[in-house]
């Protein structure tokens, strides 16, 4: 287990390079034109970059921290605020709040690219479900318990789904009825992000759901959601954040 750690901690100190530079990349887009949407999509991207920091760190931590209670599950929870705080991001509780805050993020870039305003009622149960899921997140939780886990990655996906299926959509429909080329590769570029965004929860949920199996955890589909991450993030970034900044 120790060694599918540290494999796991190597390959997301990548994912978190490649996620920095672009994310400074974004962030000077921003500076130089100032646009609001390039904006939203910063905040998305860096919520995106703090669940995989905090999913690296959580690995940082078991290998090398020292504290025996993280790594042994036999040794009994001191019950603490350190060890509160430490349980949350070594079981990637950190990282769900993070992939929350970035769909509620990708909720406001929808309805800024393709609504003419907010739907109050929608609004409302998109505010709801993500004070639902960050509470799930930071409350209920159970060390060991893996099912709880599952749940949480199942109330992610959902809420992935229920953000970006609608997201694909009008993005795939504006990019095949427009006719300007810089449009649609920025509209094909924005569908493409939504689908790969879809699978990092979708990836998660079945790793997770494998360890409840029996299964030891860190199967490809842990390393394909993060490789999607990425691959949205590259996606928006060449195909709808630098054209359009530069415009």
């Amino acid at each position: 287990m120790t060694e599918l750690q540290f494999i796991g901690m190597v390959f997301e100190s990548f994912i978190i390079i490649i996620a920095v530079i672009l994310l400074t990349l974004v962030y000077l887009k921003y500076t130089q034109k100032k646009h609001r949407l390039t904006l939203t999509l910063f905040f998305i991207f860096l919520n995106y970059t703090l669940a995989i920091l905090f999913s690296w760190l959580s690995k940082v931590l078991v290998l090398y921290s020292g504290i025996e209670y993280i790594y042994n599950n036999t040794l009994p929870d001191p019950q603490t605020l350190e060890s509160w705080i430490l349980f949350r991001i070594t079981d990637f509780r950190i990282s769900f709040v993070f992939l929350a805050l970035a769909i509620f993020f990708s909720y406001i870039l929808k309805v800024n690219v393709f609504e003419k305003g907010y739907n109050k009622l929608l609004r409302i149960i998109i505010f709801v479900y993500t004070i639902f899921i960050l509470m799930y997140t930071i409350l209920i939780y159970q060390r060991g318990n893996t099912l709880l886990d599952v749940f949480a990655f199942l109330f992610i996906f959902v809420f992935m789904a229920a953000i970006y299926i609608p997201f694909f959509v009008r993005a795939f429909q504006a990019y095949k009825s427009t006719e300007n080329e810089t449009f649609k590769n920025a509209f094909l570029s924005l569908a493409l992000m939504s689908i790969a965004f879809i699978l990092i929860p979708l990836n998660f949920f079945v790793d997770r759901v494998l360890i409840l199996l029996g299964g030891p955890g860190f199967s490809v589909f842990y390393f394909l959601a993060w490789i999607f991450g990425i691959l949205g993030m590259l996606g928006a970034y060449f195909g709808y954040i630098r054209p359009k900044s530069t415009a």
